[in-house]
């Protein structure tokens, strides 16, 4: 195993520090899921520079505006990204989601309607799957669409929805078909959020923010040009993406800047000495070299995309690994700081921004979005040691 880069892609690497050193202010704060709306002066400002670059879409076939930029290019884009905690410009959704299943499936109207307003940032998206009763179980969904001439009629409710209350449009599945086994009576739809009938309400977490949202649909009417796709047909595109770069090193990254962020403060001088303790060193020390494991099992994910592999249960661990040790890093960053780690940002005594509390309640949730821990383990069980199911 090669564990360098090409020279092209170390030198991709500094282009994007370069970039984020000379665009984002210090008075970017960052690190959390709704910093971009936070400071959206800044957000908006950082934004339009990348889509100047291209570098949002960098991913995307160059006929529809992107870089096609190598899987390591993105690797080392996302992983520089993250540590610096620089703002997303809220398009995450319609990047990575909607453009590559609008590529794949849409009509030609579809296409030209929604692609380029992804690419330019002027439209953001949400994504409409889980419902209360069918979360892992996606395809136990309930909500419904009902045809009704040259449109559809969509009653139900989604929940956990990323970003829902700023989004302008959504994906969205709904059942066309009661009668049909639960994976083949699905439909996906292209929902306007300011449709009549749909109503958004934020969800607050424990670490007091409104990062998701519950969504109801009431006789919610979706033009029948706004079906991708066949009808009945939504599980299987739903299923399928464009093969963008999916390591999960965005996730270690942050991590890395966080320990990184919490051994200088162990370091002042006006820190009380009673944390500099042995088990307090040793515990650190834990979680750097876990950073560096993290580090390895998100390479080794785009390490077989760039050499024409399909990971699988590979991406599962490194999601699972990632995800558990932001938890535990939270955890030590807690004990290490001690009381004052409770202080949120709000105190005139908190320590890195009153981040540390917040990231110790907003992390429980990392185990269950974006694929639970549970069905992770499943995956590196059945796919990756060849283990029964059941």
């Amino acid at each position: 195993m090669d564990l360098r880069f090409e020279p092209d892609v170390e030198a991709f690497r500094g282009r994007v520090r370069s970039f984020i050193q000379g665009n984002l202010p210090p008075t970017w704060i960052g690190g959390d899921w709704e910093s971009d709306h936070q400071q959206p002066e800044i957000a908006d400002a950082f934004a339009r520079k990348l889509i100047e670059q291209r570098w949002h879409v960098m991913a995307w076939p160059k006929q529809y505006g992107g870089l096609e930029a190598s899987y390591m290019q993105q690797l080392v884009y996302n992983e520089e990204m993250s540590y610096s905690r620089a703002p997303s410009g809220g398009a995450w959704a319609g990047v990575q989601l909607v453009g590559p299943i609008i590529m794949l499936n849409g009509t030609d109207e579809q296409k030209a309607h929604h692609l380029p307003a992804i690419a330019d940032g002027s439209v953001t998206w949400c994504q409409g799957f889980s419902e209360p009763n069918a979360g892992s179980d996606l395809a136990s969904l309930q909500t419904r669409a009902i045809r009704d001439g040259d449109d559809f009629v969509i009653n139900g409710q989604k929940i956990w929805t990323s970003s829902g209350q700023y989004a302008d449009w959504c994906i969205l599945l709904a059942r066309t078909d009661p009668a049909a086994p639960k994976h083949r009576g699905i439909s996906y739809f292209l929902v306007d959020m300011k449709a009549p009938g749909v109503t958004v309400r934020p969800l607050t977490d424990l670490a007091g923010g409104q990062p998701f949202n519950e969504m109801y649909f009431e006789d919610v009417k979706v033009p029948a040009k706004n079906l991708l796709g066949e009808l009945n047909r939504g599980w299987y595109m739903a299923a399928t993406t464009l093969d963008f770069e999916r390591s999960g090193i965005g996730t270690v990254a942050a991590c890395h800047r966080e320990w990184d962020d919490t051994a200088t403060l162990l370091r002042k001088a006006d820190v009380d000495p009673g944390i500099r303790i042995a088990a307090v060193r040793l515990e650190m020390a834990e979680r750097r070299i876990e950073v560096e494991v993290g580090r390895g099992l998100a390479y080794r994910v785009a390490a077989i995309q760039s050499a024409g592999g399909v990971p699988n249960h590979e991406a599962s661990a490194s999601k699972l690994f990632g995800s558990e040790l932001n938890q535990r890093l939270a955890n030590t960053q807690l004990k290490v700081m001690g009381l004052v780690g409770q202080l949120r940002y709000e105190s005139l005594y908190a320590r890195m921004e009153g981040r540390v509390s917040h990231r110790y309640m907003f992390t429980i949730q990392d185990t269950i979005a974006a694929g639970t821990s549970e069905i992770q383990r499943n995956v590196i069980a059945t796919r990756g040691l060849g283990l029964p199911r059941n």
